[in-house]
Formats: C-alpha cells, sequence, structure tokens
C-alpha cells in the first residue's frame, strides 16, 4: 500500500503535538480541593507590593517596570520572598486566599526571570530548549513537593479551578500588549477590587480595545482565550462591554464581530 506525503506529514505532526503539548498532573488540583473554608495561615506579600511600587511606573494607563535599575538589595528581596512563597502549606489555605497566592507567585516568577536575563527586548527571547519560545514551560518552583511552571500555574491551577476570566488581567507576561502587572500585590482582602480595576484599565486602553476607521480590533488575548471569555465573538463583545467606558460601550453596541487582533510582546519597560 503506498502512503501519501501528505499522511506521513500528518502523522508527524501529530506526534509532535503529542509530545509537547502541554500536560497537568492531577496534582496541581489537590491544591483546591482540600481548601478550608477558613484558614489560620496569614500571608504577608508586603514585600513584594513594596518591590512592585517601586518599580512599576505608569504612563497614559500602562504601567511599566523598570528592570535595570532593581538593585542588588531588592532582587535578593525577591529572591527571599519567593523562597517564602514556596514554604506555604497552600492546602491549608482559603480559595481566596489561594488565588491572590498563585497570581502572586506567578508575576514575582515573571519578574525574576526577566532579570536573570536583562537586558532583552522581550519575554519570547528567553529559550530553556530547542523547541521553546518563552519561559512558561520551564519548571521554575516547587510547592508541596510539587515543580511547577508558569504555564502550570495559570493553565493547570488558575484558569481550570477558579473559571474566571479576569484572571487574564491578573498574571502579567512581562510585555507591553499584556494587562498591567499591579503596583501591589493581590490578597484576599484586594482580590475582588483589584480583578475589577484590572478588568477596567486593559478594556479602556487601545492595547486593549480600539476601533479604527470603523473596525473592531481587540488584544489577541480575546483570541488565544476565547473560550474563556465566551463562546464567540459577540459573548467577548459583551464582557469587553461590561467592563468598558460609557463612551465606549456606546461604541462597542455597534459590533456583534471583531475584525482584527493585536499582541505587542515588546517587554513593558
Amino acid at each position: 500500500m503506498k502512503i501519501s506525503s501528505k499522511l506521513v506529514s500528518v502523522v508527524l505532526v501529530s506526534l509532535l503535538w503529542m509530545l509537547c503539548r502541554p500536560v497537568y498532573a492531577a496534582d496541581l488540583f489537590i491544591f483546591h480541593a482540600l481548601a478550608p473554608d477558613t484558614s489560620e495561615t496569614v500571608l504577608d506579600h508586603s514585600s513584594w507590593s513594596e518591590f512592585l511600587s517601586k518599580y512599576i511606573e505608569p504612563q497614559d494607563g500602562l504601567n511599566y517596570f523598570r528592570y535595570g535599575e532593581v538593585s542588588e538589595t531588592d532582587s535578593k528581596a525577591l529572591d527571599d520572598y519567593l523562597v517564602g512563597l514556596q514554604s506555604v502549606v497552600v492546602t491549608e489555605l482559603t480559595d481566596e486566599q489561594q488565588f491572590a497566592y498563585w497570581v502572586n507567585l506567578y508575576n514575582a516568577l515573571t519578574v525574576r526571570v526577566i532579570l536573570d536575563h536583562y537586558p532583552i527586548e522581550s519575554i519570547r527571547d528567553i529559550s530553556f530548549g530547542l523547541l521553546s519560545r518563552g519561559p512558561w514551560k520551564k519548571s521554575l518552583v516547587t510547592v508541596q513537593n510539587v515543580d511547577l511552571s508558569l504555564d502550570d500555574i495559570e493553565h493547570g491551577i488558575l484558569r481550570p479551578v477558579y473559571e474566571d476570566e479576569r484572571i487574564h488581567y491578573a498574571v502579567n507576561c512581562a510585555s507591553i500588549g499584556c494587562p498591567n502587572l499591579q503596583t501591589m500585590a493581590f490578597s484576599e482582602k484586594n482580590l475582588e477590587s483589584l480583578l475589577e480595576q484590572s478588568a477596567r484599565q486593559y478594556v479602556n486602553h487601545t492595547r486593549g480595545v480600539k476601533i479604527v476607521d470603523g473596525e473592531l480590533i481587540v488584544s489577541s488575548i480575546y483570541k488565544w482565550y476565547e473560550a474563556d471569555f465566551g463562546d464567540s465573538e459577540a459573548e467577548v463583545i459583551e464582557h469587553l462591554i461590561e467592563y468598558a467606558s460609557d463612551e465606549l460601550k456606546t461604541k462597542l453596541d455597534e459590533f456583534d464581530e471583531i475584525d482584527d487582533y493585536e499582541y505587542d510582546w515588546s517587554l513593558n519597560e
């Protein structure tokens, strides 16, 4: 039987996808499954808040980070914070504490990775392997004896466990096109308000949503994760309307589909 070259190509691509696709261990879900209703554990994210407020510079709705100015003392403080997070027994935290914990861990790790490779033009310039582009699949921390990558935290824990589209406004990938890295740490007390603030900031900035020559252009985040915001472009637009200013909301009411997507991977410095 003659096997076509097209069939061979399809098989090879399928095998490559199976080898490279994200695989999230069942261990990741145990954190949330064991979350108590109340917790006596008090998490101190103050050093992370101090670090953020010191090096983030808001300009025209975008929070830039001064990576090149981070002192050795503050770099050490960031390392100490990450070590402290890895010593936390996450299964003893409430849902709200866990949510804030994972967001802070993700963002602090991202900043740490950038600092370790700085200067760079984009986070995608960082590579930990032949087939990798970016640091997201590399195991970077160990929490309760589970090795975790950035992808594990976002796609193996935060997204499937909480099913909250605002996660995409909370985790930061150190890029201009990404929602803002906030000037304070997330906590169980400010979680809801900070998620809402992050969503409104992004939707009402041109890198999130803009209308040019009668066309609706939005961030590629709404294409990559459309299922998180709705099952169609129309539902994504409904989500945008929920967080849009009155002026933008009036304009969005005229659209039922998205014309184009954009994303700027340049470093947010």
